[in-house]
């Protein structure tokens, strides 16, 4: 087989509605996709072959990427390599994850950092230990929301500062100053302790629609199934999330936001 049938197989299972890849394999390739793929090997040599197309998954899913409309959306979710109680004894990622700690508890993995524009497309991504502040990979991925931009969708944005939404663990000032040198707005809710602050009406309905991209992560997780605990490699794990990311990409409605007025048909002139 070569790598591009891998990848796409791959690819296929996190858009399928099977919930382990040894049955999507065993069950639904193996039987009916021998006229598409005439080479097909036996489930242990695919698992063997799945680490190769790591590096081109990662290329293409780069190809996928969506347009930047000069609103984003940024936020972090767990990613959880097995339960709290057995994280003592594991071992297949020792050394790689950490313990962290969100508004809901203490997890043991890694953290998936996400920014998506206002349609729902991913525009960047990055993955991190769980102790790793949020904070601390924007400016890595943010190097491509530039400012200024002239393909931004609305007329009344073209010429704007990029605006980029997220919640109150992205509150900075130092963050905010480099990200405004290079043309892009970081816009947060304040801390409970922190004084009130004059912020435009949009802004604020932009704000209460960050929700958009908690719902990216519950269709990453439960249809795309990036998140599970039956990894057996590193190298493994990372062609799983790369394949639930890229299948993503392809899902034909995503969670997004409608801000973009519509062309009303005009009213007839009125007759006295």
């Amino acid at each position: 087989m070569c790598l591009s049938e891998v990848m796409t197989i791959v690819i296929a299972f996190h858009g399928s509605s099977y919930r382990t890849f040894k049955d999507f394999y065993t069950l639904h390739v193996l039987p009916g996709w021998r006229g598409a793929f005439p080479n097909l090997v036996s489930y242990t040599r695919f698992v063997e072959l799945m680490p190769w197309c790591l590096m081109l998954l990662c290329c293409f899913l780069h190809t996928r990427t969506g347009e930047i409309t000069g609103i984003s959306f940024i936020d972090s979710t767990p990613i959880n390599v097995c339960h709290n109680c057995r994280a003592h004894a594991h071992k297949v990622f020792k050394g790689l994850v950490k313990w962290g700690k969100n508004s809901v508890g203490w997890h043991f993995g890694f953290k998936l950092h996400l920014i998506i524009n206002d349609c729902g497309e991913l525009l960047a991504f990055k993955l991190t230990p769980a102790n790793v502040d949020d904070r601390k990979p924007v400016p890595d991925m943010t190097k491509d929301l530039i400012g200024n931009a002239s393909c931004f969708k609305s007329a009344e944005r073209k010429g704007a500062l990029a605006q980029l939404f997220g919640d109150r663990g992205y509150v900075s000032q130092k963050l905010f100053e480099e990200l405004y040198e290079r043309g892009v707005e970081l816009v947060t809710k304040p801390k409970k302790k922190m004084k009130n602050r004059l912020v435009k009406l949009i802004d604020k309905i932009l704000l209460r629609k960050r929700a958009v991209i908690e719902s990216v992560n519950d269709h990453l997780k439960n249809i795309c199934q990036i998140e599970h605990s039956r990894h057996r490699s590193p190298f493994n794990f990372l062609v799983n999330l790369m394949a639930g990311l890229t299948a993503y990409t392809y899902l034909p409605k995503k969670p997004s936001i409608d801000i973009y007025p519509k062309d009303l048909p005009a009213l007839p002139p009125a007759i006295f």
